[in-house]
């Protein structure tokens, strides 16, 4: 089976490339903010399945590269499912819990009302709307709180900080699954091989589990770690940030267990995994 993966050094091509033989396309290869050379990418390469793991993911500069961040995240999606759609080839899509305000205390399921608090936010929904408007076989996976051994995640900056400092104060009122990569990536190529056998496809959420606050996540980094950094756990006002950040990120993933058999990963294994390849490196 040939896979077409857009993005080839985030987080989750990072670890499709590990798991599987993809074609996985870099930015200089399919720059996401022109969406007709992704399409033509597809055109031109004529894959069995596509993937789609790229993004515009500060989501801080967003708020002042909103249009940007809406040609990557929303125009490049469009184009791409749309060429999908017009070869006959399934399209697997990568979002976020951002589509959601962030607010209440129960795990948002996928047919929830969706309310970007922020710019980033604004422009992943923009993504899934043009996905699903493009009427091919698709498939979108809304994830949260990514983080692997590669690129910039929570778990490299807290062990960097951990460093050269005895204490940190991390939020401790925003929840949600910590989600390794790899476990993404997994799951990705398990819905992507069911659409090529006949599965229609849908709207699903994947998180870690269980569901932390960024102070947990924190406490178990250093936990695993062996570092003696002390965590003090601080409201969201304690550290403002350019973009709202959601308080609820809980995600109600039982449709994509329902209809795959993915259940949630225990992040913390994967945190061990990660740390133990950080070790090595």
């Amino acid at each position: 089976m040939k896979i077409l993966v857009f993005g080839r050094s985030g987080q989750v091509a990072t670890e499709l490339l590990r798991l599987a033989e993809v074609t996985a396309l870099s930015r200089e290869a399919a720059d996401l903010a022109r969406p007709e050379v992704c399409a033509a990418a597809i055109h031109a390469h004529a894959p069995d399945l596509v993937i789609n793991a790229a993004a515009y993911t500060a989501v801080d500069r967003a708020e002042t590269e909103e249009d940007l961040a809406t040609a990557i995240n929303g125009g490049a999606p469009g184009a791409m499912a749309r060429a999908c759609a017009d070869l006959g080839i399934p399209f697997c899509h990568v979002s976020t819990d951002y589509v959601f305000d962030g607010g209440g205390v129960e795990p948002r399921r996928p047919t929830d009302p969706v309310a970007p608090c922020n710019a980033y936010g604004r422009s992943k929904l923009v993504g899934e709307e043009a996905v699903r408007a493009a009427g091919g076989q698709s498939a979108i996976l809304r994830t949260s709180w990514v983080f692997s051994a590669h690129g910039n995640n929570f778990v490299k900056t807290m062990l960097r900080l951990s460093e050269t400092r005895e204490a940190l104060s991390v939020v401790e009122d925003q929840i949600g699954g910590p989600t390794p990569a790899a476990d993404i990536a997994a799951a990705l190529l398990t819905m992507g091989r069911a659409m090529v056998a006949g599965h229609a496809g849908g709207l699903y959420h994947f998180s870690g589990a269980p569901d932390a606050s960024w102070a947990d996540f924190a406490r178990e980094i250093f936990a695993q770690a062996g570092r003696a950094t002390v965590v003090t756990g601080i409201p969201t006002s304690g550290y403002p940030t350019p973009a709202v950040r959601p308080q609820n990120s809980r995600l109600d993933c039982g449709s994509l267990e329902a209809e795959f058999g993915i259940g949630r990963p225990d992040w913390r294994a994967g945190l061990a995994r990660v740390l133990q390849e950080l070790e090595r490196a």
